[in-house]
């Protein structure tokens, strides 16, 4: 039975959402875009700060894993998945974020490194997509930002096997409280309120299977709500090829239809 076929006409659904919510903005010309999508995001990312919008570098990413030579039934098709990430730094070549290696994202990213990114800044009426290639960071890029995050967080990322079954919090809580062990820094992850290690910051190496990536964008599309659905929505978009690093900075823009 196909996916259609197996839907009954009146089925009842479980949440009908019945609101129709309204996008009154001033809307995105043409003329106010900047030559490059990088600095347009620059300028809105740095507006959704001033608003004081709830975490701006909230960003959805998109993955897919991709059908091997056995696979069969739903698995035979690129598998699409997607989570919520924190951006951490953009630059004039893309978008960085960090992860393990070894989770979901961090395996389909290396068999697959196509992926996309979107933002949704709600109280500007205001969104962001990105589509392009995700490239590993270098080990000295990822390790200065592993040394800014907290001493705990640093232990998580050894400590954590993201993405993995695991058979209880408490299992979760042993690993952790191993791993602190290991570095010498008791109590650092803070796992009830009366533990936080109370010494020096201390130098934690940065794991194998923990680092960055860049997004290289090939396409970036800004999107500003108006009333009635009739939003308006540029995107930029540039040619793709094997040398990512090469990218140069000249793209073509297109409005497109709401």
């Amino acid at each position: 039975m196909d996916a259609q076929a197996s839907h009954s006409g009146d089925t009842k659904p479980l949440v009908a959402i019945t609101s129709h919510n309204q996008y009154k903005t001033d809307g995105l010309a043409e003329a106010d875009l900047a030559p490059s999508p990088m600095e347009q995001f620059d300028r809105w990312f740095k507006y959704a700060v001033e608003k004081q919008v709830a975490e701006p570098e909230a960003m959805t990413l998109c993955t897919t894993a991709l059908p091997t030579p056995t696979s069969a039934g739903a698995d035979a098709f690129p598998r699409p998945s997607s989570r919520v990430v924190l951006l951490k730094q953009i630059d004039s070549q893309g978008f960085l974020f960090f992860t393990n290696y070894d989770s979901r994202k961090g395996r389909e990213l290396a068999a697959n490194p196509f992926c996309s990114l979107t933002f949704f800044w709600q109280p500007l009426s205001r969104s962001v997509r990105v589509c392009g290639k995700a490239v590993r960071l270098t080990k000295d890029e990822s390790k200065r930002y592993f040394d800014s995050r907290p001493i705990g967080s640093r232990v998580g990322a050894w400590a954590s096997p993201q993405s993995s079954e695991i058979q209880s919090r408490d299992q979760l809580e042993k690993m952790v409280r191993d791993k602190e062990k290991e570095l010498g820094v008791p109590g650092a992850a803070r796992l009830t309120e009366s533990e936080n290690w109370q010494g020096d910051d201390k130098d934690v190496p940065l794991p194998e299977h923990w680092g960055g990536f860049r997004v290289i964008p090939d396409e970036i599309e800004f999107w500003a709500g108006r009333p009635n659905r009739l939003h308006d929505r540029f995107r930029y978009t540039r040619d793709i090829n094997s040398k990512v690093a090469a990218y140069d900075d000249k793209w073509d823009v297109s409005r497109l239809a709401p």
